[in-house]
């Protein structure tokens, strides 16, 4: 075979081709201003991609810098199109900004982007710096209405455009708000807001969406709102901020003064409950479910100074024909139980009057009683009216309760002697005292009972003082605020569970309470019969009549000053009313002879007294006969 070797012909032809390739290129290289043109026109082309790109990125995701008329060229609406889906159009036809309505009673801003309310303020009220009421101002709430759409998209209104626009008829302003497919077709907010009135109409509806809304996919309305803080304590606002709420046909509740998730079903109103104002949603055809959440934002008053609570409900929502179609009403205004009641939706059931007969006095004793006479004088006097009233209707049960003491008292004596003849035979002592004790038509829980019939209204008025709206920023003598404490002094600290005030009426109702106890304590004490273990129970009175007043001045220091301006006046008629029993109606000794007179006449024993003896008896021969096995 032939080796194969390197032809010096096939260098010279390598070396020739390199040579023109080289040449070629030398020839056609550009010049330094041709390259300079050319670096020119590469920057232009990027500075025009970018302001392209910005401007593309600008139109998809906000509707704020459309305004109505102005046209898009046909590659801005692809990318709207691709972005916002069948919604595009409604982009091109909303205006940015909001769209502000009046009435005399609200001021109302409604967020182009969205549809819903954005600002709520309350004309007729200021909080306790003297600065308007807003329930709802700078994004501390939002209504959102989550969906899929036939394309496959999940969008959320709050974030779409809508288009608004505002129509008077009478005393009524219609605000619709609209997020458009075309003319035809679209999703509308519609608020109807009427002069003179807290509650505004407000619908949900579609039109012609059946084939861009998905009806396999959950529709749900979401509304949140952090609530703020109108009081001077926001500890004390907290207490009385919750969710209540109406559920299967007339049923309510509420979330309490805490941290909550609650589902609940056939749902017709959900309120957030903001103390003293209250923001509702209200529907004529009830939810079948919401999910409710309320969550505490206040772990230091010093520092929390802004918001109480954070609420949230989640609502589906459900199709008819494919249309979204609810029709609801908004409440933004007063806790006030008369503006509440008037609406006759249950509504009134916010006020926490209490349950059962707590409630039933409040709604029909205390409630019309305290308006009655607030018509007619200052709410202050009007408190201390109402507590004489009070105390002059309770007047015959102190009364009752002071004569059976006074009986015990009689008796004591011969009560003693029981006890020490038969002091190794309890069961024979208790008989015979209660033998004793039915003759003179005396016994301790005479003195109870009339004590538990006042605990009712005693509760009633607990709860009535803090809920009753027309103590708000009514000031009496020194207090100048009856729905919130009193301050005498602020102090440069803190004390546990007292605060960093010093209240005057909390001191004066604790005083009161004293002198109270004082004298009823030394009553009762005189009238029970010495026993084994009284001077430990002597003792624990002793302590409780100075442990309860210690106990109020701490609890009440933060309450409202109305509540504590009636305990004050109560006890110093209560004062007032045992001292004129004790001194001018009630003679010992006549109620001695009265009881010496019944211990003679035969006493018919009760079917009940007459129980209770002959098990007592029973007992007795048991315990003769085990001592005799023994």
């Amino acid at each position: 075979m032939e080796e194969k070797k390197l032809d010096i012909n096939s260098i010279i032809g390598f070396i020739l081709i390199f040579g023109i390739l080289a040449y070629m290129l030398w020839q056609n290289q550009p010049t330094p201003e041709e390259l300079e043109a050319q670096e020119k026109a590469k920057q232009e082309q990027v500075e025009a991609e970018q302001e392209t790109k910005k401007q593309e990125e600008t139109l998809i995701t906000t509707a704020d810098d459309f305004v109505v008329g102005e046209e898009v060229d046909s590659l801005q609406q692809v990318k709207l199109k691709n972005k916002l889906g069948a919604f595009a159009y409604s982009a091109m036809q909303s205006s940015e900004g909001e769209t502000v309505v009046e009435s005399d009673l609200l001021a109302l801003k409604f967020n182009n982007k969205g549809g819903y309310l954005s600002e709520v303020k309350l004309k007729q009220f200021v909080d306790y710096d003297s600065l308007p009421i807003y329930l709802v101002k700078d994004d501390n709430a939002s209504l959102n209405i989550n969906f899929g759409t036939t394309d496959s998209r999940i969008l959320n209104t709050r974030d779409l455009p809508f288009v608004p626009s505002v129509a008077k008829n009478g005393d009524v302003t219609v605000v619709s708000m609209k997020l458009k497919v075309s003319e035809t077709k679209f999703l509308e907010y519609r608020y109807e807001v009427k002069d003179g009135d807290y509650m505004m109409g407000f619908t949900v509806r579609s039109q012609g969406l059946n084939d861009v809304i998905n009806s396999s996919q959950d529709i749900n309305l979401d509304w949140k709102l952090k609530g703020y803080r109108h009081a001077k304590s926001i500890s004390y606002e907290n207490r009385y901020t919750d969710i209540h709420y109406d559920y299967e046909g007339g049923k309510d509740d509420y979330t309490g003064a805490r941290d909550a998730e609650e589902n609940i079903e056939q749902v017709s109103w959900i309120g957030y409950k903001q103390h003293f104002f209250t923001s509702v949603l209200l529907t004529d055809t009830p939810f079948k479910k919401a999910e409710l959440t309320a969550n505490n934002l206040v772990e230091d008053e010093a520092i929390d100074t802004v918001y109480t609570k954070m609420f949230a409900s989640k609502i589906p929502l459900e199709l008819q024909g494919g249309e979204i179609s609810q029709s609801m009403d908004w409440y933004y205004g007063p806790s006030d139980f008369k503006v509440l009641n008037a609406y006759d939706r249950n509504l009134d059931e916010i006020v926490p009057f209490g349950w059962g007969i707590f409630g039933w006095i409040n709604r029909y004793v205390f409630m019309p009683l305290f308006a009655f006479l607030g018509a007619y004088m200052p709410y202050g006097i009007a408190i201390v009216v109402m507590t004489i009233l009070v105390k002059i209707m309770l007047s015959f049960v102190q009364y009752k309760q002071f004569l059976s003491q006074a009986k015990m008292k009689i008796l004591k004596p011969e009560l003693d002697e029981i006890r020490n003849k038969y002091k190794d035979n309890k069961m024979k002592a208790q008989q015979e005292t209660m033998a004793l004790q039915t003759k003179a038509g005396a016994s301790p829980m005479a003195g109870c009972l009339p004590a538990l019939i006042q605990l009712p209204v005693f509760y009633a008025l607990f709860q009535f003082f803090p809920s009753a709206f027309d103590l708000r920023q009514k000031s009496f003598l020194w207090a100048d605020d009856l729905s919130s404490y009193d301050v005498i002094a602020n102090l440069p600290f803190s004390i546990p569970f007292y605060g960093n005030h010093v209240s005057l009426f909390p001191i004066l109702a604790s005083i009161a309470i004293f002198f109270y106890m004082r004298l009823t304590t030394g009553q009762n004490m005189q009238a029970q019969p010495q026993q084994e273990g009284m001077p430990d129970m002597a003792k624990m009175m002793k302590y409780m009549m100075y442990f309860s007043p210690i106990m109020m001045l701490f609890f009440f220091n933060n309450y409202a000053s109305g509540l504590s301006l009636y305990y004050f006046i109560s006890n110093l008629i209560s004062i007032g009313i045992i001292l004129v029993i004790k001194n001018y109606i009630l003679d010992e000794d006549k109620i001695h002879a009265q009881i010496q007179e019944k211990k003679k006449k035969p006493k018919k024993q009760s079917r009940f007294q007459k129980k209770m003896a002959d098990m007592m008896e029973q007992a007795e021969k048991q315990k003769q006969i085990q001592n005799k096995r023994k």
